[in-house]
């Protein structure tokens, strides 16, 4: 008859909550941390369909766009301006989203964390604005980034994928 693993219990104290977790260098790479990454790969494919049906439906974008600087009325130059800044600025986002997703599967700390921050105030944006009666959640809507958020949250803080992002780092 084979023994059951040690279960955790259902209460820890902070001090046991605190500690750093012990990993070896060795370590394989643990199920948390690949879906993390995964998770992070699929909310920069998501940020690619916003991208692209921006660009699918560039014109009809543009002439929806009332811009007004200082007082200028809008123009479609001016329009087409800030769609081109918008369209490049979530590029960069979605490149340095996916760059930190390969640098969490192969294990740095820092970007673990980073990405932990970004859900977090995402998480807590969309609860603000739904709060406020600003955003309605739906399926076809933010559910989809919600959901990958607080899921990306729940894998990389679990203790295997702490442990094997802080493997390297001297005590």
């Amino acid at each position: 008859m084979t023994s059951a693993p040690d279960k955790r219990p259902a209460f820890e104290p902070a001090s046991q909550l605190l500690r750093r977790p012990e990993a070896d260098p060795d370590m394989k790479r643990p199920t948390a941390t690949v879906a993390g990454a995964v998770l992070v790969f699929l909310r920069v494919l998501a940020g690619l369909v916003v991208l692209a049906s921006i660009l699918l439906q560039w014109r009809e974008t543009i002439k929806d766009i009332d811009v007004t600087v200082e007082g200028t009325p809008s123009t479609p130059e001016l329009a087409q301006g800030v769609l081109i800044a918008v369209v490049v600025f979530l590029g960069v986002i979605l490149l340095a989203d996916a760059a930190l997703a390969f640098f969490i599967l192969i294990g740095h700390n820092w970007a673990r964390v980073t990405i932990m921050t970004f859900s977090a105030i995402s998480i807590t944006g969309s609860f603000i604005q739904w709060w406020t009666g600003n955003q309605v959640i739906t399926i076809t809507g933010s559910l989809l980034t919600l959901g990958l958020d607080i899921l990306i949250l729940l894998a990389l803080s679990s203790r295997s994928a702490a442990a094997y992002a802080r493997r390297n780092e001297r005590r």
